[in-house]
């Protein structure tokens, strides 16, 4: 009789979970419309492309097709491992990030901090709307802003020269390239990357900023002690991500931006996987670059978030 009875309770459960998502679809169909497009978008954009990889170990014809290919093996890593390129593009791959965490992660966290210790909302608004127009600006528009500036004759140029300087020519020199890379980065994102911390600043609770107050703390040790410890938790995830992304330098800005005399400095894994896949047409080759490059990541993601969940008992999963 018991277990008749815990079969018929589990069964009645059941019926009751199906109803109330069935309820729940009708509910919300728009809802679950929404969810299911952006599914599709994942599976057809970002998990069905995943077959691909197995190019990374043939020797790939486009008239014969992946599976008709032949199979090579890991000839092309050991292609790419050997090359008089590889050093340099890793080199150049991690300077790059380097340069990024310890110059462009800290920017949106030091101006989110600054947006909210500003008393004046008009003031706030229009600093806001001034650093986050760049984001919104197209890339290929920024790059040319930067081309234009930085050439010869251009407002840097004119300002050196005003100043009795000699005129600089940045863009053909390879010491440059990283420092603007960098510097236009920081320019571009930090008004749209603060967002997330001024979100993070809002739900801190005025109640201790107020008691600090009382207890004799100026603005810098409130800052330190209270609204830092507050919004930690969102800067170590966002630093789990970016560090996870150490090997990733988008191909569109270096291109935009680079030539040859300065691929010394400037040739990152993916504008070489740009070249040699695309206008090159050696697939098998770039695929196997990229290939290696997202494990390097997927490795690097999954060690930062095991240290941080160690040390600070934060990580993302």
């Amino acid at each position: 009789m018991k277990q008749a009875a815990k079969q018929y309770t589990g069964s009645s459960k059941v019926m009751t979970t199906k109803i109330s998502y069935k309820k729940d679809f009708q509910k919300y169909k728009s809802v679950y419309l929404i969810a299911l497009i952006c599914l599709l978008y994942y599976f057809i954009f970002c998990y069905a492309p995943m077959g691909g990889i197995l190019i990374a170990f043939k020797n790939y014809r486009p008239a014969r097709g992946i599976w008709g290919s032949d199979w090579v093996g890991l000839r092309y890593f050991k292609q790419f491992f050997s090359s008089h390129y590889f050093y340099r593009l890793i080199r150049n791959t991690l300077l790059i990030n380097v340069y990024d965490v310890l110059f462009g992660f800290p920017a949106p966290i030091i101006l989110a901090l600054l947006l909210n210790e500003l008393t004046s909302q008009r003031f706030k608004k229009t600093v806001q709307t001034i650093t986050y127009l760049p984001y919104f600006i197209s890339l290929v528009v920024v790059c040319g802003i930067i081309l234009d500036f930085l050439s010869v004759d251009g407002l840097v140029n004119q300002i050196i020269d005003f100043f009795g300087g000699s005129t600089v020519v940045f863009l053909q020199n390879p010491k440059y390239f990283r420092t603007i890379y960098v510097v236009s980065g920081i320019w571009q994102n930090v008004g749209y990357g603060s967002i997330i911390y001024l979100a993070a600043l809002s739900a801190i609770d005025t109640q201790l900023l107020d008691a600090s107050a009382v207890d004799g703390c100026n603005r810098f040790q409130r800052i330190w002690h209270v609204t830092l410890p507050g919004i930690a938790p969102t800067i170590i995830i966002m630093l789990i991500l970016r560090l996870g992304s150490m090997m990733n330098v988008g191909f569109e800005k270096v291109i935009l931006l680079y030539n040859e005399s300065i691929y010394e400095t400037s040739d990152v894994i993916s504008s070489f996987v740009y070249r040699y896949g695309i206008l090159q047409g050696n697939y098998s080759y770039s695929t196997a670059v990229g290939l290696f490059n997202s494990l390097i990541n997927f490795a690097l993601l999954i060690i930062v978030n095991q240290i941080s969940k160690k040390v600070s008992s934060i990580s993302i999963w």
